[in-house]
């Protein structure tokens, strides 16, 4: 068995990413400081005044101009965040650094904002709120609470995202959720945990199962959160550890992508079998998201497949150039020649030959081109163990699908786990139910 976080594999051989506050943020007024207050104007001429507006609110201020390139990449996802949080009791205000009124408004009807604005309508260095504020780069957003102190300010949408999720929803807490069951797999039994929701006698709904990657385990908040989503609205999942993972049985020096296939057919047709179970999905992580690909691929017929929908994060089909080159997680070696096994992390870890010599020749994406159903693929532009090319070539074979870039994201999406996930739960809901 191996107890070891995918998380912390991910951290082990993948740079820090770029921090982009570290750069454009550097004057912006920091948290704990008491939010200053500023007289401005609407688009429509009136007057407004911040603090009386804001007094006990939570407020996110979104500084931008409608000149600005960055600013209008920004605005959808802004106004997502404006939807998504401000039915929540968060307040949005937009504060233009524009001059010229027409075009304030132009911009704003042209990227349909729908959040109060303010300006100065003047010149974004002679303005009293970039002094105040700190603002030396546009897009920033400074996050205010009640008690009219800075909560948090940065130039990248996420950070506002994940702030504000936490702030709604509670943070992340790992819980014991679901039913622990044992399933035969390839190399010894496999421990899975069942999360479903209460089903009248008789009543049927859809699975999706989780396929974790390389070194690591069904445990963590890349899969559980997507599945309490899922079972909040009707959508049973099933997480389990691969062979010489987490509590599974085997040996890690034994586990090959072949037989971690093997394992994850002999849990779908488990999962097929229970009376309950209308319709299945399968999702996976880095190495596991190859698992995902080739199993539906395998268990695809030439006009149906076991699997309504697959999502793919972060898929590693890096995995066999690294075997071809001979550097697996950072670990150089002899790939015609790699002895017993190649020790990973310090000895922490013992990669068997036969996973080197399999993985040599592994038809990822011959075999994933026979899945034809649904499909999402997520990938991070900042993922530095998997480049995110390796992701858009899933989306190349299978017509239909949808792929989903997520500026500065990492290999295991830390820079903001809840947006991805929510994106993964919203997908297999709107394909599922």
């Amino acid at each position: 068995m191996l107890l070891i976080g995918a998380t912390a594999v991910a951290k082990a051989q993948e740079p820090a990413p770029t921090d982009m506050d570290r750069k454009y943020a550097t004057t912006l007024i920091k948290p704990g400081e008491t939010a200053p207050d500023f007289k401005m104007v609407t688009p429509e001429g009136k007057k407004f005044q911040f603090a009386k507006w804001a007094k006990g609110k939570t407020v996110v201020i979104d500084f931008w101009a409608s000149w600005c390139p960055d600013c209008r990449k920004d605005a959808p996802e802004v106004m997502r965040l404006y939807q998504e949080y401000h039915k929540q009791g968060i307040e949005f205000l937009g504060v233009s650094m524009d001059t010229d009124v027409e075009a304030w408004k132009k911009g704003i009807s042209q990227l349909g904002i729908t959040y109060p604005q303010a300006s100065e309508l003047k010149k974004f260095k002679e303005t009293d709120i970039a002094k105040a504020y700190g603002v030396s780069w546009i897009p920033s957003m400074v996050v205010i609470g009640p008690d009219g102190k800075v909560a948090l300010s940065t130039v990248l949408t996420y950070k506002v995202d994940k702030y504000l999720k936490e702030l709604t929803t509670g943070a992340y807490r790992p819980e014991a959720k679901g039913e622990r069951v044992w399933i035969d797999g390839d190399h010894g039994r496999l421990q899975a945990i069942i999360q479903k929701p209460e089903l009248k006698q008789g009543e049927t709904c859809p699975m999706a199962i989780f396929c974790h990657g390389f070194g690591g385990s069904k445990d963590g908040p890349l899969f559980e959160l997507i599945a309490d989503t899922l079972q909040a609205h009707g959508i049973a999942s099933l997480r389990f550890d691969f062979n010489g993972h987490g509590q599974s049985e085997g040996d890690f020096k034994d586990m090959t992508v072949p037989n971690e296939i093997e394992d994850a057919k002999k849990v779908t047709q488990y999962a097929s079998s229970l009376r309950y179970v209308s319709n299945l999905a399968i999702v996976g992580h880095s190495q596991g998201g190859v698992v995902a690909a080739m199993t539906a691929g395998e268990m695809s017929g030439e006009e149906d497949s076991y699997f309504r929908a697959v999502v793919l994060m972060a898929p590693a089909a890096v995995l066999r150039d690294d075997a071809i080159r001979g550097n697996t997680m950072g670990t150089q070696y002899d790939p015609f020649d790699p002895g017993e096994y190649v020790s990973l992390f310090g000895g922490h870890l013992k990669l068997g030959a036969n996973y080197v010599r399999t993985a040599f020749t592994l038809p990822i994406y011959e075999t994933a081109a026979k899945y034809r159903g649904a499909a999402l693929i997520i990938h991070g532009n900042g993922d530095r163990v998997v480049p995110y090319t390796y992701g858009e070539r899933f989306h190349q074979i299978w017509p239909g699908s949808e792929f989903v870039m997520q500026e500065y994201f990492d290999h295991g999406f830390t820079q903001n786990i809840y947006r991805t996930t929510d994106i993964v739960a919203q997908y297999l809901i709107r394909e599922l139910k």
